[in-house]
Order: structure tokens, then C-alpha cells, then sequence
């Protein structure tokens, strides 16, 4: 059965009904291995590399140019993504690194992806069509196929990124139990938060494309979903909550929060892996290995514990950095 979390926040792998959840963050790297050591550095366990494919309508599969290495959550999943081919969506992924290497993609989950496509383009937004993918994995009984269906609007409908929303077809292919224990106790993915020049104007746009109403906090507006959520803030805020960060353009998508099982097994871990970290308050605040790119993370054993989440913004990063990349 279903727990509700903090905030009625739903315990489930995946949305029913109308619930939208963020589902994954991804980081657009240029080396699978170096970034697959970055996230075991953290903690994280990382999962063999997969390649990505599409159905071509005819029975077989085209390349669609990017292949990734995840960390697999009891609530969600990390991944890095890589360029494998000469496509649309590899060439897209060489832009976006060269404007800054980090996490260009925020991924939402829904149960109907085509009712989802058909509200996207009912609310105005330029569509493209509806995408069956899938990529071959590896599972404790042999092998299978990992199997969704993305929604995706045209370039520079959704400027922060690939900003997408999808629907997972085979939950236990993805989310084996095998890959869900991590050294650093991280258990799920919670909020990603973006830096922009126009807040108002991002928070509407999210609004429109996720369906829900994007509520002013103290550090912007923010976006609850039914699992997870999206803060919106100016870039000096961003730098508020996470001191010292480089803010490389605008829009950036420059921090994201996991939840850990224990803050204090989650430092350690970090102190292992030679990641530099600092205590404020509640939550550990840890930057990217390079090889991961330019961001941050933040772990909190209680998501409503996040500085952005509480209803001021007061304090600040007051630790020191307890070990050096």
C-alpha cells in the first residue's frame, strides 16, 4: 500500500489518475565512465551503461543518439545521459553541454502520455509527436527491455532544458531491487530547482505544461506535484541556498534534492568519496563531481526540512566544508 510523505507527498513508484511525479534529473555528460565513478563517489550505485532506441514503425529500432548510466531510487532515478549517434537528440546534447556541463533535463511521470500530449497541445504549446522508446537492460533473471512513452514539445517551447514528461511501461524492468540500496542511504528524488531571469513567466509556463498551480514562496514559486516538485528562483537566491555555486547562464537547472535515510551515514559516505560537503541546518548541501558538471546537490532525511520548502529563507550554509574534492 501507498504511504503519503511529508506534505501528502505519494509513496509510489509511479502516478495513477491524474498525479504528476517527478520522475528523473539528468546530466548531460561527455564521459559515461567518469560520470558513473562521480555518482559511485557519492554514494550512489550507478547501473551498467544502456542505449537508447526508438520503434521506426516498422518493426525495428533507430538510434535516437543518446544512451545513459542511472542510479536507480525507491522514488525516482538519477541518470546520466551521453551522445551515441549523429541525431536530432545527440546534437542537442552537444549544445547543451557546450552552454554548461550539468543536468539539462527534468522528466515528469504521468499515467496517460497521450492524454497528457493531447492537454499539452490543447494549452497552445508546439508538440512533437509522441515517442515510444526503449533501451535494453539487464535484470538478476536475464536479459529485458525498458519500455516508455514520452511527451516532448518543440525547441524553445520549454527553455530550461529537455524538459519532459513521460509514461513508464514496464516498472519492474526499470526499478530492480537490485540497484534501489545505495552507501549513501539515498532513498528518493524530491525537488529540482531552477534559476531564471523571468520567474513569473517560467512559473506560468510550468504551470501550463504540468498542470498545476505554481505557488509563491520565499524563494520564488514553487510547484508541488503529487511526488516531488520544482522551485523557481531568481539566480540570486540560488546563490542564497547553495554559496559559492557558479551560475554559468540563465535558465539553469542547478540543484535537485534527494532524500537520504540518515544525514549522518550520508556524510560519511561523502567524506569517503573525497566530496566536498557543508551542514545547514537539516540537509547536506554537496557539489557535483566535475565529471557530473556544474550543480549541486542537497540530501535531507525530511523534505519539508529544505530551505526553500520552510517559509523563510533565514540561515545559511553555517558548516564548514568537512572534506575536498
Amino acid at each position: 500500500m501507498a504511504l503519503a510523505l511529508h506534505g501528502n507527498e505519494i509513496d509510489r513508484q509511479l502516478p495513477i489518475g491524474e498525479e504528476v511525479f517527478l520522475d528523473h534529473i539528468g546530466h548531460f555528460v561527455t564521459n559515461p565512465d567518469a560520470a558513473s565513478e562521480a555518482l559511485r563517489r557519492a554514494g550512489f550505485t550507478a547501473t551498467p551503461r544502456s542505449v537508447q532506441v526508438s520503434l521506426d514503425g516498422y518493426g525495428g529500432v533507430t538510434l535516437t543518439g543518446t544512451g545513459n548510466v542511472t542510479s536507480m531510487l525507491r522514488r525516482g532515478y538519477i541518470e546520466a545521459l551521453y551522445k551515441t549517434a549523429d541525431t536530432a537528440l545527440g546534437r542537442e546534447l552537444d549544445v547543451a553541454v557546450t552552454r554548461y556541463p550539468g543536468v539539462h533535463l527534468a522528466a515528469f511521470s504521468v499515467s496517460d502520455a497521450a492524454a497528457t500530449h493531447r492537454r499539452l497541445e490543447s494549452s497552445g504549446f508546439r508538440m512533437r509527436a509522441l515517442v515510444n522508446m526503449e533501451r535494453a537492460v539487464e535484470t538478476a533473471v536475464g536479459s529485458d527491455i525498458a519500455k516508455f512513452t514520452v511527451v516532448r514539445v518543440e525547441p524553445g517551447q520549454m527553455v530550461e532544458g529537455r524538459i519532459q514528461i513521460l509514461t513508464h511501461r514496464t516498472e519492474a524492468a526499470v526499478w530492480q531491487p537490485r540497484w534501489l540500496s545505495h552507501p549513501n542511504g539515498a532513498t528518493g528524488l524530491v525537488d529540482v530547482v531552477i534559476a531564471t531571469e523571468n520567474i513569473e513567466e517560467a512559473a506560468n509556463r510550468f504551470s501550463r505544461f504540468l498542470g498545476l498551480p505554481a505557488k509563491q514562496n520565499s524563494a520564488g514559486r514553487f510547484i508541488r506535484l503529487g511526488r516531488g516538485g520544482v522551485q523557481l528562483t531568481a539566480p540570486e537566491v540560488l546563490l542564497k541556498l547553495a554559496p559559492g555555486l557558479p551560475v554559468p547562464s540563465l535558465p539553469f537547472i542547478g540543484v535537485y534534492a534527494v532524500s537520504v535515510r540518515s544525514l549522518s551515514v550520508l556524510r560519511a559516505t561523502l567524506q569517503s568519496g573525497g566530496i566536498a560537503f557543508a551542514q545547514q541546518e537539516d540537509s547536506v548541501f554537496a557539489r557535483f563531481p566535475p565529471a557530473l558538471g556544474i550543480g549541486a546537490w542537497f540530501f535531507v532525511e525530511n523534505r519539508e526540512c529544505l530551505a526553500w520548502r520552510r517559509e523563510s529563507l533565514a540561515g545559511s550554509i553555517t558548516a564548514s566544508i568537512k572534506s575536498r574534492a
